[in-house]
């Protein structure tokens, strides 16, 4: 018992914990997760490689099975599970996972679909012709190596790796408290860069971008921006956004359909088809009506067939966003240097290869350099024999055995022991005269060469030299066009140099229907014309807004709860004038029960200007424009709504305008816009008008001296009133009298300030709109009943009106 107490050692268990932890971790680090930045490969990449070298597997021999590699690897120099290896030889094997696929596969390793690769027993490999280059001149001494698991063989520690691997190949691994993950490259743009580096050692990472532009994946796509790979170039550490190649083509039915073409790299495309399918299911996404995979072995495309009133790209936009049409590529260029993981920045990369590859030429220079010298030193002595041939011939007759032979030249002629065996080894044929010749001619070429490599060894320049010229030699050999292509960074400048600048139309149901259309849709028409249809709408429907503005100006949408919105003008689907028009919440996420009040156009978000708010119980507000520059998706508070009240009307204002309101009960106010200071984004605002008791506010505009107040009825009665006669009067009081309310005439609809040069546009409750020139309206009293302006069916009222600026005389009096 006392020998046995000695044997036991007494440890901390939290001591012992955290070391042998850390030996774990290490281990997994070191031996498994991280590529060596080097030769880019993790140890079973490396040791697969090496084993097919071991095999034979040249790109030039026949297919074995994986099983055979497999087996070899695990038994030669990867002690682990058989599936692990042969995971990892799919995966080289697989054009949609490695740029420079390193092998070769013949049968099913598996699809871009998710599909698993037939079993190790019936696939077959060998190494891809680039292979050859991570292992040239290994049999050189180029690479040190170490022993196997159990001893009994040596294994590269590194290999050659003519071409950057870890860059064009890219890594991945997750390891113990840190992980790896580095985009493929394109070969040409890396070697390149190389070269670049080469040529200039001080160059920076700006310099070296100029070269190398980014990742270039194997299932292509788009990068969307240069940021994140600046900052990953930079740092080591960055995030790229990867978007999936489409385009949007018109079927031969004449609806519209998304095809995609290219995925994000590691994107699986079942699962993206499958997950499309979801949104549609769970209605997330609107208006796609079929999606099918028609992809081949000509190459990739899905289609995503359309409803006719929807529009592709902002359908495309939405798919962005809620599937992996568009990911995010996280770059940590962590890798192994000396044995210890550091993440790099790109320069550093490309300096550690450009070590690693000197390192590599000065010791294969220094092999061949001592073959070539120890051949020298062969044929000097045979040279010698040659030259002493009879005595040499006499002295080997006379030696009674081989070592008294050898011992007798080297006494002789001042032979070494080699040479002396050399010469005893000659075969007689040497002793022609075409062999002395061969000898002599051989012998001349190994001291040009010997000089050669010495050249090479005296300097890091020289051999920086021969890196430089195997490079240009591998580019041409392998490098490729550049499949993954790098956008700007703000999608709309490309958007909007697509989308020509005009003057549009925008149409919003009451229950929430907006199209875009061409403002020449409609045709000018004399005062009481019948109109046309503007939007084909359900029976209890009817268009609530109707707004002109350019194409490529921002919509500012104010709902009646007082939140806004924003969207460019383009971004409204354009649709025929029969058309339904596209759910607004396929295009802004508003909530349940919120509708749009008020759509106002801006070019941009200055100081200088400002958005004047009205509400149904006659509060005004006036907020900078330029608070309104940054609005999220979902939207922001534009202002506090007091309980059970409403957003009505908003206006762009300069700060020095005045204002007037109209009720629906017949009342108005004018004021100056200087009674109203200007308050944050979410204030509740101050009192614009005194409403009786069950009045509202139905309109609010901008007064302009010069231009007439227009009334609008709901029976369809309207007048124009000078200006003139609307007195100035202060904010806050009850206003005067601008209309008397009838049975006959209506409740007043709807105020605009409008000039002559102006078209009128009413619009319906069952969707009939008609336009009409301002001028051709009788100019009246403020107590004036008005005349009739449109002509009405039975149970129709005016349900909006709007004012659109004239821009080419079109034929009057024409019906439709």
């Amino acid at each position: 018992m006392p020998e046995e107490k000695e044997r036991i050692n007494e440890i901390n268990i939290s001591q012992e914990m955290r070391n042998s932890f850390l030996d774990y971790a290490m281990s997994v680090i070191v031996s498994r997760a991280l590529p060596d930045v080097r030769d880019g490969l993790k140890p079973v990449h490396r040791r697969i490689v090496y084993t097919m070298h071991e095999l034979g597997l040249t790109p030039d021999k026949g297919f074995r099975k994986s099983s055979n590699v497999v087996g070899n690897v695990l038994a030669s120099y990867h002690p682990h599970g058989d599936v692990a290896v042969y995971d990892t030889m799919v995966r080289m094997a697989q054009d949609f996972s490695y740029r420079n696929m390193l092998v070769d596969g013949h049968g099913n390793f598996g699809s871009i679909d998710g599909d698993s690769p037939a079993a190790m027993r019936y696939t077959e490999a060998r190494m891809a012709p680039i292979t050859l280059e991570l292992l040239r001149d290994i049999q050189k001494e180029t690479v040190d190596f170490g022993p196997n698991y159990d001893g009994r063989l040596e294994e590269p520690l590194v290999l050659p790796s003519r071409f950057p691997n870890l860059l064009v190949n890219g890594a991945s691994g997750i390891a113990v408290g840190m992980a790896t993950n580095i985009p493929p490259h394109n070969l040409g743009e890396v070697i390149d860069g190389l070269l670049a580096m080469i040529k200039n050692p001080e160059i920076t990472i700006d310099e070296l971008m100029e070269y190398i532009k980014g990742p270039d994946f194997p299932t292509a796509g788009m990068i969307m921006g240069r940021d994140g790979i600046k900052k990953a170039y930079r740092t080591g550490r960055g995030s790229i956004r990867i978007r999936a190649k489409t385009r949007i083509e018109e079927a031969n039915n004449g609806k519209m359909r998304i095809v995609v073409e290219e995925l994000p790299y590691q994107v699986n495309k079942a699962k993206l088809v499958e997950k499309i399918a979801e949104l549609v299911r769970d209605k997330k996404i609107d208006g796609i009506t079929d999606l099918r995979d028609e992809s081949d072995r000509e190459g990739m495309r899905i289609i995503i067939e359309l409803r006719r009133d929807v529009n592709p790209r902002i359908l495309l936009n939405n798919l962005y966003k809620h599937t992996a049409l568009q990911t995010s590529f996280g770059v940590n260029m962590l890798a192994l240097v000396d044995g210890k993981p550091v993440v790099l920045n790109l320069k550093q990369v490309l300096h550690h290869y450009l070590q690693h590859q000197i390192e590599v030429i000065r010791r294969r220079t220094e092999y061949d350099l001592r073959k070539a010298e120890e051949r020298a030193h062969i044929l000097e002595g045979l040279r010698t024999a040659l030259d002493h041939i009879d005595e040499v011939i006499e002295l080997i007759r006379r030696s009674r055995a081989t070592q008294e032979a050898k011992d007798g030249l080297m006494e002789s002629f001042g032979l070494s022991e080699k040479q002396a065996q050399a010469i005893l080894d000659m075969r007689l044929q040497r002793l022609t005269g075409l062999e002395r010749e061969k000898i002599e001619s051989e012998y001349n070429e190994l001291l040009k060469t010997i000089d050669k490599l010495r050249k090479i060894l005296s300097s890091e320049k020289q051999i920086l030299n021969v890196v430089r010229r195997e490079l240009v030699s591998l580019r041409k050999k392998f490098a490729d066009e550049r499949r993954t292509r790098i956008l700007l960074n703000t999608e709309e400048i490309a958007d909007e140099d697509l989308i020509p600048e005009d003057e549009v139309a925008i149409l919003l149901t009451h229950r929430g229907y907006i199209k875009r259309m061409p403002l020449s849709s409609y045709r000018a028409q004399r005062r009481g014309g019948r109109g046309v249809s503007g939007m084909g709408t359900r029976e209890d429907d009817f268009v609530q807004h109707l707004f002109v503005t350019h194409s490529h100006n921002y919509l500012l949408f104010f709902s009646n709860r007082g939140k806004v919105y924003r969207m460019k003008a383009f971004d409204v689907p354009e649709l025929s004038r029969q058309a339904r028009g596209t759910p607004i919440i396929n295009l802004i996420q508003i909530d349940q029960g919120e509708y749009i009040e008020a759509i106002i156009p801006v070019k941009e978000f200055t100081s200088d200007c400002y958005l004047f708010f009205g509400t149904k119980h006659g509060v005004v507000k006036k907020t900078s424009l330029e608070e309104f520059g940054n609005i999220r998706r979902n939207g922001l508070f534009a202002i506090n709504l007091r309980e059970g009240d409403e957003l009505i009307g908003v206006r762009l204002t300069d700060g020095r305008e005045e204002i007037i309101m109209g009720t629906r009960m017949g009342m108005s106010i004018r004021f100056p816009e200087h009674d109203v200071r200007v308050m944050g984004r979410t204030a509740t605002g101050v009192k614009g008008i005194a409403l009786a008791e069950k009045d509202e506010v139905v309109g609010m505009d901008i007064v302009h001296a010069e231009n007439d107040v227009m009334i609008v009825t709901s029976k369809g009665y309207g007048k124009r009133t000078p200006m003139s006669e609307y007195r100035t009067q202060s904010r806050g009081g009850k206003g005067i009298k601008t209309q008397k309310v009838t049975r006959r005439k209506g409740q007043v609809v709807g105020l605009k300030v409008v000039s002559s040069e102006e078209d009128l546009m009413i619009v319906t409750t069952s969707g009939v709109v008609i336009r009409m020139n301002v001028s051709g309206i009788s100019s009246m009293g403020r107590y004036a009943q008005g005349v009739k302006l449109i002509s009405l069916k039975d149970e129709e009222e005016v349900a909006t009106v709007a004012r659109v600026a004239t821009h080419e005389e079109e034929a009057e009096g024409e019906e439709s």
